[in-house]
């Protein structure tokens, strides 16, 4: 069983096996928007994402524009910075950019690579697909995002 760290390894290096979802399907298991999903839901979030690398700087998502993609890190760390608020790091195991695609609005803060970044990215076509196809992602997401905002309405 791979590992994001081994796996990013893979993606570094080119690795041919860096592309197959069935290696992704445990790494999702660690992310807490997929947590909640069985192998086989994980297996279809998994297919419908592709790898992305971003160099030091790289702004991944601008705040007021629309929302593409989102990015689960796979390894490095981003920069979350919300307009008139402080900034935020995060790192491997965190995801960015998941409110715009759930309701097409803009970006509520601009995310920046800090050092290289590789990203397991979904978008926005082919997240909505994937909610559609598999009313069960959307519930696990859907209770996660709630998770989230009673614990900043809480924090």
């Amino acid at each position: 069983m791979f590992r994001a760290v081994q796996l990013a390894e893979l993606v570094a290096k080119r690795d041919d096996r860096a592309n197959d979802p069935k290696l992704w399907t445990n790494v999702l298991g660690e992310v807490p928007l997929f947590a909640g999903l069985g192998g086989r839901h994980r297996r279809k979030v998994a297919s419908a994402a592709k790898i992305r690398r971003f160099a030091d700087g790289t702004v991944l998502m601008q705040a007021g524009r629309p929302g593409e993609a989102m990015h689960v890190l796979l390894d490095g760390e981003v920069s979350i910075r919300p307009p008139g608020r402080r900034a935020l790091t995060v790192g491997v195991g965190s995801f960015v950019g998941e409110l715009a695609l759930l309701d097409g609005g803009p970006r509520t803060a601009t995310v920046v690579a800090k050092g290289d970044v590789v990203t397991l990215s979904i978008s926005r076509a082919r997240f909505r697909k994937l909610l559609t196809s598999e009313p069960q992602v959307a519930v696990a997401i859907a209770e996660e995002l709630a998770r989230r905002l009673r614990t900043a309405a809480d924090g």
